[in-house]
């Protein structure tokens, strides 16, 4: 048996994608799932203090509004809450198979159909695939001298240990960026001693985080239009932000004046407010949003390093300058492996092509979710979609809804293969890497976003309403379409057509209009 749709993951995007797929009358689907429950990186971030630092209104599908959200940013167990409800809502429990760990995906030309291989499972083929595990899936320890010599113990923000009692203990976290600075505000208030290890400070902002009232989650549920109203205005709110953080502008300098001002206000020590100040444009790297770190690392248990380490030590960690900082604990808020460059598994299209060779200088795909040479796979938070300014479910959603309107006309016309085609693929991302030179995340900082040599896979250089407009249809002239053989026995392709199943009967190539010609496979 074949699928028609298989999804790998069951977090936001997975169960995102299987929502809109019975949205538009598409129920043969399985979304596979490595893990025993659904939610992805809200079920796996439970460290303390994980909360979202997008407000919730924007933080969520258009489609599945939620109107008791309990503060304007929402814990990680009020995510997870919200993505269950969604799924038992739609009713897409029943499509996910659990404990399905995906380590290969294979195209086979003469089918037209993927092959999903699992760890100690039996395969399972698929008309289509949507690569949703998200690019916030494995997480990531650095790459530091003595890290397996260390004799105390060991966690990862991403895979807490709830078990392990801080009380009393010595902790050392490597780590200052978003994660780091919720954690290092809870484990003070436990720990005996806790050393934060800064490589670079961020830019940090206020996040006034306040109680929704019971009138207003009434009025969200009772008046029409009420909760899509404040969506609106929080998401015209940060569309505006990119101004001063996507590109280096006078609004760049204006975000770092306030974020200047909120350090003095928090902290007086003159020595610390230097420690704490980037010396990089804002935007460069994530901004953070917090009003408990500066007072964490003002408490008398805590203490700011900004000695690079030079080797994890079996007692602890050991500082360029020859410092030992012993520690009963070590949490690394050291964030994820994002494939900026390789895949997260193998994944072989046509002609044997192998897309993490061809990723291996750096990522990239045709407007974030589909990469010629391999037919009917597509991405969720693919290459070049990340947003530095805005939600990034505002980019998902819209994601979403052109791989499920792409797949809906391939299962609809019954077409073979639907491949982007090579030059549309190649004229977007000389494009997008044209514009990235002009932004802030490749002014010159190191981060996540980018390559060991530079190259950016992973941010989108512009609003969120450019990425969200280009997506709006699929345009099928940017595409190879394969349909399946005849009775003399050849497939013929068809490239490009405006409209669904009848419109691509057409020949839409401007060379081939009004006849057909059989290809080979690739």
């Amino acid at each position: 048996m074949t699928l028609s749709v298989a999804v790998i993951g069951a977090g936001f995007a997975g169960i995102g994608a299987a929502i809109r797929l019975k949205d538009k009358g598409i129920d043969d689907f399985v979304v596979f799932e490595r893990d025993t429950a659904i939610g992805g990186t809200w079920r796996d971030n439970t460290y303390p203090g994980a909360a979202c630092d997008i407000p919730s209104q924007l933080y969520s599908y258009s489609f599945a509004p939620n109107p008791e959200w309990s503060h304007t940013y929402s814990g990680s167990r009020e995510i997870l809450d919200y993505i269950e409800e969604m799924a038992d809502a739609a009713r897409v429990r029943e499509h996910i198979r659990f404990e399905h760990t995906v380590c290969g995906l294979d195209y086979d030309a003469a089918s037209g159909e993927w092959t999903i291989s699992f760890e100690h499972l039996a395969p399972v083929r698929a008309r289509s695939v949507i690569l949703a595990s998200g690019p916030l899936a494995n997480p990531s320890f650095p790459d530091i001298r003595g890290i397996d010599d260390y004799e105390g113990h060991r966690i990862h923000s991403a895979r807490w240990d709830h078990d392990y009692d801080f009380t009393g203990k010595r902790v050392a976290v490597v780590g200052t960026g978003a994660s780091a600075v919720q954690i290092v505000s809870e484990l003070v208030k436990q720990a005996a001693s806790v050393k934060v290890f800064q490589r670079t400070p961020g830019w940090v902002l206020p996040r006034v985080d306040v109680k929704t009232g019971r009138l207003t989650k009434t009025a969200y549920r009772s008046i029409p239009g009420a909760q899509k109203l404040v969506r609106s205005a929080w998401f015209w709110g940060h569309e505006s932000i990119a101004l001063g953080v996507v590109w280096n502008t006078p609004l760049t300098r204006a975000v770092e004046a306030a974020s200047k001002l909120y350090l003095r206000s928090q902290v007086s020590d003159p020595w610390l407010r230097r420690q704490l100040t980037p010396d990089f444009a804002a935007g460069c790297k994530r901004l953070l949003m917090t009003t408990d770190y500066y007072s964490a690392l003002q408490q008398d248990n805590c203490k700011l390093v900004t000695w690079p380490i030079a080797r994890i030590a079996p007692q602890g960690i050991r500082t360029v300058e020859g410092i030992e900082h012993q520690a009963d604990c070590i949490v690394f808020a050291t964030g994820f492996d994002v494939a900026k460059a390789g895949t997260p598994i193998p994944v072989t299209g046509l002609d044997g092509r192998v897309l993490a060779d061809e990723w291996r200088g750096g990522a990239y795909a045709y407007r974030s979710v589909a990469v010629s040479g391999y037919p009917n796979l597509f991405f969720t938070f693919g290459p070049n979609s990340g947003p530095g300014h805005n939600s990034a479910l505002v980019y998902m959603e819209a994601q979403i809804e052109y791989i499920t309107d792409a797949i809906g006309r391939l299962l609809a016309a019954d077409w073979k293969a639907l491949d982007v085609r090579a030059d549309v693929q190649r004229a977007y991302n000389d494009d997008i890497q044209r514009r990235l030179g002009a932004t802030t995340w490749n002014s010159g900082c190191r981060s996540w976003y980018l390559t060991d040599d530079g190259f950016n896979a992973t941010m989108y250089p512009g609003f969120a309403t450019q990425y969200v407009r280009q997506l709006r249809r699929v345009d099928l002239r940017d595409y190879r379409i394969l349909v399946h053989a005849s009775g003399r026995g050849a497939d013929a392709e068809m490239a490009g057509g405006r409209g669904g199943g009848s419109d691509a009967a057409r020949a839409v190539d401007p060379g081939l209009r009004g006849r057909r010609r059989p290809v080979g496979a690739g």
